[in-house]
């Protein structure tokens, strides 16, 4: 019993470790829910860019393309996260993978 005891103990500290250390480095993102409407997104993407810098998705910027209400939000919404580390999950998602790509590097 005492060897069960010690082995849940030990899994749940490993566990807690790993999640701990990803908060810790930055690794957590927030992105657009892919259930999410254009609308919605829209909506939320002029409000987000209305308040913050949104050079990279204007276009020339280096996450202009795929130039979709989705994926400009999707940046929108992250940059709003890890300025104010808000992550509204009435229409974004927290993501534990990087979602840059190509040029497009994510804050």
């Amino acid at each position: 019993m005492a060897r069960l005891t010690f082995s849940l103990c030990f899994i749940g500290f490993f566990l807690c470790l790993i999640m701990c250390t990803n908060f810790v480095q930055g690794k957590t993102w927030c992105v657009a829910q892919s259930q999410a409407t254009e609308p919605k997104l829209q909506q939320v993407l002029d409000y987000l860019c209305g308040q913050l810098d949104c050079k990279e998705i204007r276009p020339g910027g280096s996450c202009f393309n795929p130039n979709t209400v989705r994926n400009h939000a999707s940046y929108a919404i992250d940059l709003n996260f890890q300025i104010n580390g808000v992550c509204d999950i009435s229409y974004a998602t927290p993501a534990v993978t990087d979602p840059s790509f190509g040029t497009c590097v994510y804050p």
